[in-house]
């Protein structure tokens, strides 16, 4: 045990051997602490601190996975000699850490890339569907209310992980693990589309009369398309190199947001009898796109069974049984601070959920045209597409959730700024400077959702254990998921629960104006209608639900949120590992 007769000033920086030594010469170490123990002062290495409980590699099991155990007050047993060359091993490390973060990826990770972005374009185009255009096209038929009955087709998404355990395990060894689930969903997701797209104009014209059915629908397809991000998400592990993993979550950004813009607004663009008319293009009708998506799922599928070769796996691997992984999952789950993880996940969105939520929602309810929003959020897509690279490359490293914590700011700001455009909303037609206000918010917003979305989902990448990659992705993503959904439901029927409105008559004989009932749900707008009055709204419940959800949000951020992401992303690799390989400490 070393001593030393007087404290040694602390220091956190690595230092190098002086390289003014000789071969017989104890190098100088910089010492970050010192205890007593009987009046004498046991000095600990800093160095020796950073190379035991910082990780180097996501994927590297020397000692990040299972380090040695350190004490914050144990003496180090080792000489100074023995200092200076884990010192050197340290900086090494270090060296080939940035060597790794610079590389180029590879031949076969770009393969990999152009993969998973089809695939997962495959997944975001039902989902542009059912979250993004049926409840803009059934707005102006249904109330808040009844749109957050049908918001529920969003769940399937969200509650995934109660059968990714069955995706991650069972499959048909010939076919490949992944693809055994991936290619009978996109064939399920394809067939859907096609029987959707034959009787779906009768059910959105007059959707008042098939809510249940309306829900039930999407929220299958819904279903479907989440088994297959099941399958997509534990194959990413495999399919990418370590170095270049952190891109797993950039070509979900790519592959998902296509899918989903594809779906919500160009489609609504195309939809719309205005841009038609106006840019003298045929009106694309939902049964249409339906059927043209279909015939796309069924040659990816095609391709992807008879030209994509997966590698095998083992038949007698312990993992890939069912117990095992639903008993790795319960033991991830009574992991702490995997449970702080999930709690995070289910607050963090609040504060501006409201406003996502429904501002667009208001504005076409005001006269924003389909046309108009789509214009914005075509010019918006680029900017998604480098906002998913750009975050890809920041979440290299050590902090994959800097982008996320950052870009929460820009979000919040959007908040008050989406509330001014409702209320300043001046009508058809647009004037130029309103309409380039409102393409920059869209392009902002959307690009620091995209960091957001892409830099959680790289630590959620790196944190994974690829024994259960499915799963394990699945469960992390199934909270972030849930952190956007379940508060869905609950802000669009605030918004319904504290408007206040009413039916405003003319009163030809007196030529006076009579309020004649509530205009707040579908029958009282219906009623209103029938009486040729206007809905006039006393106290819009949009302005209260926003700036609620803002407060709520901004204060659990602050206290919990924030600083429960610092502590996360600081752990080793091998706290959020629940398989460990045999013969090494656990």
């Amino acid at each position: 045990m070393s001593t030393v007769d007087s404290p040694v000033s602390s220091t956190r920086k690595r230092t190098k051997p002086n390289a003014s030594t000789t071969r017989g010469q104890a190098p100088i170490v910089n010492m970050s602490r010192a205890t007593t123990t009987n009046g004498k002062y046991h000095a600990h290495s800093s160095s020796l601190e950073k190379l035991n409980g910082e990780a180097l590699s996501p994927r590297s099991r020397s000692r990040e996975e299972y380090p040695l155990d350190t004490h914050e007050d144990a003496p180090v047993e080792m000489s100074l000699l023995g200092n200076g060359v884990r010192v050197d091993a340290a900086l090494e490390e270090d060296e080939e850490e940035k060597d790794k973060l610079s590389k180029p990826l590879s031949e076969k990770d770009k393969k990999a890339m152009v993969l998973l972005i089809i695939l997962y374009l495959i997944q975001g185009v039902p989902l542009g569907l059912a979250l993004g255009s049926v409840p803009f096209l059934l707005r102006e038929h249904l109330s808040y209310a009844q749109l957050a009955f049908i918001s529920f087709s969003s769940y399937p998404y969200s509650l995934k992980l109660f059968w990714s355990p069955i995706v991650d395990s069972l499959f048909y060894h010939k076919l490949g693990r992944r693809k055994s689930w991936i290619v009978p969903m996109q064939l399920v997701i394809g067939t859907m589309m096609l029987l959707i797209s034959t009787n779906t104009a009768t059910i959105m014209e007059k959707p008042g009369g098939h809510i249940v059915e309306l829900t039930i629908t999407w929220t299958l397809l819904v279903f479907f398309a989440a088994t297959q991000d099941i399958a997509v998400d534990g194959w990413a592990l495999t399919l990418l190199s370590d170095d270049a993993k952190a891109y797993a979550s950039t070509a979900q950004t790519i592959g998902l947001n296509t899918g989903y813009f594809a779906s919500y607004t160009v489609f609504l663009a195309f939809n719309s009898e205005g841009f038609a008319s106006k840019y003298g293009v045929p009106r694309l009708t939902l049964s249409t796109y339906l059927r043209f998506w279909s015939v796309v799922c069924y040659a990816v599928t095609a391709w992807l069974f008879f030209f994509k070769k997966e590698e095998p796996v083992a038949h007698d691997d312990p993992d890939l049984q069912l117990k095992s992984v639903y008993k790795s999952m319960w033991r991830m789950c009574k992991l702490k601070h995997v449970q702080k993880l999930f709690l995070m996940h289910l607050v963090a969105k609040i504060a501006y959920l409201g406003h996502e939520s429904v501002t667009s929602l208001k504005l076409v309810e005001k006269g924003l045209a389909k046309e108009d929003l789509a214009v914005a959020v075509l010019i918006d897509f680029p900017f998604q597409i480098i906002a998913g690279w750009l975050a890809g490359r920041w979440s290299r490293g050590d902090k994959p959730l800097r982008p996320w914590l950052m870009a929460f700011w820009v979000r919040v700001a959007f908040v008050f700024v989406g509330m001014a455009m409702v209320a300043t909303f001046p009508g058809n037609p647009l004037g130029w400077g309103w309409f380039l206000l409102y393409i920059v918010v869209t392009v902002t917003n959307g690009f620091a959702g995209t960091i957001q979305f892409v830099g959680v989902s790289a630590f959620h990448t790196r944190i994974s254990d690829p024994t259960i990659g499915g799963t394990y992705m699945t469960m992390l993503n199934t909270a972030a998921n849930m952190g956007g959904t379940w508060p869905g439901f609950f802000i669009l029927r605030g918004v319904d629960y504290f408007t206040i409105a009413h039916c405003q008559v003319p009163d030809k004989a007196f030529g006076t104006l009579i309020k004649a009932s509530e205009c707040v749900s579908e029958q009282g707008k219906d009623q209103c209608k029938k009486l040729a009055g206007n809905c006039v709204i006393e106290r819009d419940g949009y302005y209260i639900v926003a700036t609620a959800c803002f407060a709520i949000g901004v204060t659990l951020w602050i206290t919990f949120v924030r600083p429960t992401a610092l502590t996360l992303q600081s752990l080793p690799f091998s706290k959020w590992r629940v398989n460990q390989p045999r013969g090494l400490p656990t």
